[in-house]
């Protein structure tokens, strides 16, 4: 299996990509919406498929990005029909399966934290996806969105604690840097649960943890019962000025053979020596020459009144120039893909060979 843990750090959530390696088709848990361009810059590069964007419940500490997965890559929105929320192509209940590829999973109801709670579980018993139901070392409040302790106590110990003691655990959130637990350590060392934790001793601690209003409820909470779906239906672009990808390294890429119709309504930045552009793959017509070496000092000689285009022999160093002049204040900027190796492969134009 194809398996990545992301993480959200504003609302310290936990992202899960899970691929079949020989059909590439995947899955998504718990998206955040900020985190689009991240995780769909993954999935691309990847090469994967994915199939279905699943969420664990409906979140009240930040919003879902199923829907701009869907809009954006095609695949179909999974929650809880207990859950209330539009947009859903496939609602999910209690012994439901979802395939991609060879891999599949299952679908158990455990809620407690809200009605709509679902813990995914792989069919080798060994993976589980538990959303807030159970935290490593924690398990979700219980104080609001139909949260009832009693029933999260029995979602927990029926549904979780019932899987192979080896099956790893993996939260929709963790707070202090924790990535994966199993169902054995949980069991033995939750201060909630575990142990000899009875019901009226969980009962007890739950509605004892004085916690704080979450946040961003009140604008998380109504997005997510619409699956994240923006208000104006839109997917947010990367850049309004042309066709640029983030990628997930986290910078923006622009294909050559936009650049190569658009010449005059970019700025073309190449960042190689000029020893390079005379021995091979030629430049662009009427790009600037400043080394790479020597872009911090000479910021100030790039113009800004276009978007700048950054180029190199294989668009690496361009991609760093790319970072150099955001951090001078160039906001409209994109590295070009594959640099003059990928427009040479095009056969497009060069002012010299």
């Amino acid at each position: 299996m194809i398996f990545r843990q992301l993480f959200d750090p504003v609302s310290s959530t936990y992202t899960y990509l899970l691929a079949d390696p020989d059909t590439r088709e995947a899955v998504l848990i718990d998206t955040v919406f900020e985190q689009h361009a991240r995780d769909s810059a993954l999935v691309r590069e990847l090469g994967l498929t994915l199939r279905y964007t699943l969420d664990t419940h409906c979140h009240a500490d930040h919003v879902t990005g199923a829907w701009l997965m869907k809009a954006a890559l095609g695949s179909e929105i999974v929650i809880s029909k207990h859950a209330g929320a539009t947009n859903v192509d496939r609602p999910v209940d209690h012994g439901d399966t979802l395939t991609f590829g060879g891999l599949t999973l299952e679908a158990r109801s455990t809620p407690g934290h809200t009605d709509g709670c679902v813990t995914y579980v792989t069919s080798d018993h060994l993976m589980a996806f538990t959303g807030d139901c159970l935290l490593i070392r924690g398990a979700g409040r219980t104080d609001f969105q139909q949260g009832n302790a009693h029933r999260l106590y029995r979602s927990i110990q029926e549904q979780i604690f019932s899987l192979p003691d080896a099956c790893l655990i993996y939260p929709g959130h963790d707070y202090q840097g924790r990535t994966v637990s199993s169902v054995d350590e949980e069991k033995a060392h939750n201060p909630r649960v575990g142990g000899q934790a009875s019901e009226g001793d969980f009962v007890g601690y739950m509605e004892n943890l004085g916690l704080p209003h979450p946040k961003q409820i009140d604008a998380a909470v109504p997005a997510n019962l619409k699956s994240g779906r923006p208000e104006d239906g839109r997917v947010p672009r990367a850049a309004d000025w042309g066709p640029v990808v983030l990628t997930y390294a986290g910078l923006g890429e622009i294909e050559p053979d936009w650049v190569a119709s658009h010449l005059s309504d970019v700025h073309i930045l190449d960042v190689r020596l000029e020893q390079e552009i005379d021995e091979e793959h030629g430049a662009i017509e009427g790009a600037q020459l400043i080394p790479i070496s020597e872009l911090r000092d000479r910021v100030d000689d790039v113009p800004r009144d276009k978007p700048v285009v950054t180029v190199c022999r294989s668009g690496k160093r361009s991609g760093q120039a790319t970072v150099i002049l955001r951090k001078a204040g160039f906001r409209n900027v994109a590295n070009m893909a594959g640099g003059m190796i990928r427009w040479r492969d095009l056969a497009l134009p060069s002012a010299s060979a």
